[in-house]
């Protein structure tokens, strides 16, 4: 993968002569060597304050060598004692970079991007004495990440282990986090560029420095990223960047808002899972945007035969349901998907740096869980059909069986809209839930993203409030079969979780979203239940 050339590849006829004279525009206007350089004007005056502390992502190839010494460094210590296994509590940019960069160098990294207690359980029931917790956040204020600091703190501490000694710091500097991890003696603190968003940040320490201490090569992603910075900042026709910003943004102005992202034998695992959030956190807003859908191959529903409202886009070779390929390293990868997702911000004639609608969702959390009786609730479901409760919204009667309630809410999605499913439950005990995408794309021709919750609030829930009003929501819950108590906070993971679901769903609601809900009271159970549902619906 290493001397693989990074391109793009326009793929339909229609869709490159339409891409051409924003293609021409964009080398005109020099805007791929402004984004090199820096130039916060290119996103209108509106968007110039953000721009300019947000565009350091561009020269991270270099700026980012010194971390390469300082992490091997820290990986040398910690193994000489006998730790070498590491975890990860970080959120959205946090996390998706290094779980993408060392599943693709095939070196273990146990990632904590949840509030489920179950799979909390499962990463503090690993070998805590080999164990290392690197805690991962921009603001230091993420509150799923400081419930895994505590529970991880208080484990290190039960099992007679010195738990400063065990915790390692990615943050800006000056966060509380950073303030905290100076003052409880934490093996390491590292600063990260303040002037590099999230979704930015994969070749920042928040990207390299989980993915290094767990063994992937990070100063070759830094030479796949070098490789490429000369010609994503030419202004040329045949800028892989300018051609894929140029490609999206004809396909939005002609009703293709949606990009659908299949991997083709790219050698990469998950990249679609990062390029998710850059994407719909860049562009989701101001009622526009891209919406990313992320399907299992390209001849998965959703991506062949795409429908006039998607652009496939082969992460890899081109295959011939794709309409556009890209092709290269992941740390070129990187970097490419970064100057064309920026790019075709200004296309759209949005700020590709901030993320106006994610603290709506967070907001009511936090008043839920102030207020345990509204938490609770006393909400009766509409329905019970076996281990399903059915939470719907207005015109969602819960009337009938699963595939009844279910074929009343599908039947409530605008034609050309989307269905998102989010599911707050266990990525690993329930990743069969991850199967229902592809059954719900194939019966009801709808575009079909799946996120897991509460990790896709920090991704694709910019785009589910501020983008293309036209998605409609199945949320899936789920009782956990046994509960954890964050230290010194007065609410359990499970309360957490249930209050991130609630209060996104709160919000969705109250932006005119159709919601529905669905609550497994027996998970396994629920899951085959639903399945056997979405399977009886016509297709």
């Amino acid at each position: 993968m290493a001397g693989e050339r990074t391109s793009v590849t326009i793929e339909d006829a229609a869709l490159e002569s339409a891409a051409a004279p924003l293609l021409d525009k964009l080398v005109a206007d020099a805007v791929a060597s402004k984004v090199g350089a820096q130039d916060a004007t290119l996103w209108g005056a509106e968007a110039e304050s953000e721009a300019s502390i947000r565009l350091s992502w561009t020269s991270l190839h270099k700026s980012s060598r010194p971390l390469i010494g300082e992490i091997e460094a820290l990986r040398t210590e910690l193994r000489s004692e006998g730790v070498d296994r590491v975890v990860l509590a970080g959120m959205g940019g946090s996390s998706l970079a290094p779980e993408v960069i060392t599943g693709t160098e095939g070196v273990a990294l146990t990632v904590l991007d949840t509030t489920d207690p179950g799979q909390v359980a499962d990463a503090l029931a690993g070998d805590l004495d080999r164990t290392v917790i690197v805690v991962s956040s921009k603001s230091g204020t993420t509150v799923e990440t400081d419930s895994h600091r505590r529970i991880f703190a208080k484990a290190f501490a039960d099992a007679g282990i010195d738990a400063a000694r065990r915790i390692v710091v990615v943050t800006d500097p000056g966060s509380p986090l950073a303030e905290l991890g100076e003052a409880e003696g934490y093996r390491k603190v590292f600063l990260a560029d303040p002037h590099v968003g999230g979704r930015y940040s994969a070749l920042t320490a928040f990207g390299l420095v989980p993915a290094g201490l767990a063994g992937a090569d990070v100063a070759r992603l830094l030479d796949q990223a070098a490789g490429v910075a000369d010609t994503l900042t030419a202004d040329s026709a045949d800028n892989p960047a300018l051609r894929l910003a140029a490609a999206l943004g004809a396909a939005h102005a002609d009703g293709a808002e949606k990009v659908v992202l299949a991997d083709t034998g790219s050698g990469i695992t998950g990249l679609g899972d990062w390029a998710e959030q850059l994407i719909a956190e860049s562009t989701g807003k101001q009622g526009t945007g891209l919406l990313p859908v992320v399907v299992e191959g390209h001849t998965a529903p959703g991506f062949a035969g795409g429908g006039s409202d998607a652009t496939p886009v082969a992460v890899g070779p081109a295959s011939g349901e794709a309409k556009v390929a890209v092709t290269g390293p992941l740390g070129a990868q990187f970097l490419l998907w970064e100057f064309a997702v920026a790019i075709a911000g200004r296309l759209l004639g949005i700020n590709p740096f901030d993320q106006p609608d994610v603290e709506a969702a967070k907001k009511a959390a936090r008043s839920l869980l102030d207020d345990p009786a509204a938490l609770t609730g006393s909400a009766e479901p509409s329905a019970v059909l076996g281990s399903v409760e059915v939470y719907g919204g207005a015109g969602t009667t819960g009337e009938g069986s699963l595939t009844d309630v279910l074929r009343e809410f599908l039947d409530s999605a605008p034609e050309g809209g989307y269905l998102a499913v989010q599911a707050y439950l266990d990525r690993l005990d329930d990743a069969s839930a991850s199967l229902l995408r592809p059954e719900l794309a194939k019966r009801t021709g709808l575009q079909t993203t799946f996120g897991w919750g509460p990790r896709f609030l920090h991704s694709t829930g910019q785009y589910h409030k501020g983008g293309h009003p036209n998605g409609v929501f199945l949320q899936l819950t789920g009782t956990p079969e046994e509960d954890l108590d964050v230290p010194d906070r007065p609410y359990t993971l499970g309360q957490l979780q249930r209050a991130q679901a609630l209060g996104d769903g709160q919000v969705l609601a109250e932006g005119g979203r159709p919601v529905l809900r669905l609550h497994l009271t027996d998970r396994a159970a629920g899951l085959a239940e639903l399945m056997r549902a979405v399977q009886e619906l016509a297709s």
